[in-house]
């Protein structure tokens, strides 16, 4: 009886504890725990993942948009949307006459040629190329499109719009601010000069050079000290008109390729308004458009046969052209 009576007072007391709770707590509590500790790992590792992408995304963006800056004004690389220094008014007003084209010859470019200032002088063509790493200044065969003489720029320059005056060629660069001048025959450099704004494309008048920093600005310099010398703010009826780049005199005008589109703007010198425009669309046809080409961008005028020239950045031919329509 003694022994039962311990038996019934142990089987009294674990059914007490089940009824309790005690027996059963701790396990479950420890599992919640082991739980917990392995959703905190679980989170620390997906914030550690999403932190690592948002990082590479971060990487990915700032090389695009170097990328763009690169190749930018330049580009629907050059590209590209390179924010344009001045503008908070719109690019482009038609508010002037519009005379269309005919292509009289059309020559072989060097599709390589990122082209940045084109001049026509003594039989041939100047051109000047940008991207840094690429830009040249060069002398070509109109008519085979074959380089004559090259000189490339050192590779951290990008190279602008050239322009002859007199016995020199004179090349812009885009944001180092420093010009160069050569001799015509040889391409040695003959002198160096700054400004302050960015360059883009630059002529003369015979009087001053003429040069562009993808404004609605036009700055007038002096050709042999390079110091500024005048202003023109390039306007329609409408207002302003910005993205000014290649630039080439022409029987008393300023022609200007104005960045992204395919009309130049014919300007008046003395008053910046635009007389009319030159509207090339579809002067590069499909079929050569099936390689990477970039902006139409490139004006020559050879004086002494009234010839006009027009090409574009990677474009793979260069065109002589009439203008057709309303009288210049």
């Amino acid at each position: 009886s003694q022994r039962r009576r311990l038996v019934k007072s142990i089987f009294r007391k674990k059914l007490e504890s089940l009824q309790s709770g005690s027996i059963g707590i701790r396990k479950p509590f420890l599992t919640c725990s082991y739980a917990s500790n392995q959703m905190s790992r679980l989170l620390l590792r997906s914030h550690t993942l999403l932190g690592f992408l948002l990082l590479l995304a971060g990487i990915l963006l700032a090389t695009v948009a170097a990328f763009s800056a690169e190749t930018g004004h330049h580009s629907s690389v050059e590209a590209t949307a390179l924010t344009v220094t001045n503008s908070s008014q719109p690019a482009i007003s038609y508010a002037a006459p519009v005379v269309g084209y005919k292509i009289i010859n059309t020559y072989p470019h060097d599709p390589r040629a990122f082209t940045q200032g084109l001049v026509f002088a003594d039989g041939n063509l100047y051109e000047g190329t940008g991207l840094r790493g690429q830009s040249s200044l060069r002398k070509i065969d109109l008519k085979t499109g074959n380089i004559l003489r090259v000189r490339q720029l050192p590779a951290h320059f990008f190279g602008e719009g050239i322009t002859i005056y007199g016995n020199r060629v004179i090349q812009l660069t885009w944001r180092a601010k420093v010009g160069f001048v050569y001799d015509i025959q040889t391409f040695q450099l003959l002198d160096t000069f700054n400004y302050p704004t960015e360059g883009w494309g630059i002529t003369h008048d015979g009087r001053s050079l003429i040069m562009s920093d993808g404004t609605s600005t036009l700055y007038f310099l002096n050709p042999h000290t390079f110091q500024e010398v005048g202003r023109l703010e390039v306007h329609t009826s409408d207002g302003p008109v910005s993205r000014l780049n290649e630039l080439e005199y022409v029987q008393g005008e300023i022609y200007a390729n104005v960045w992204k589109i395919d009309r130049i703007a014919r300007i008046s010198p003395e008053t910046g308004e635009v007389l009319g425009w030159i509207d090339l669309e579809g002067l590069l046809k499909p079929e050569d458009r099936s390689r990477r080409i970039d902006v139409l961008n490139g004006i020559a005028y050879d004086v002494n046969n009234d010839r006009l020239f027009i090409t574009g950045k990677l474009w793979p031919k260069l065109f002589e052209i009439e203008l057709v329509g309303p009288e210049r």
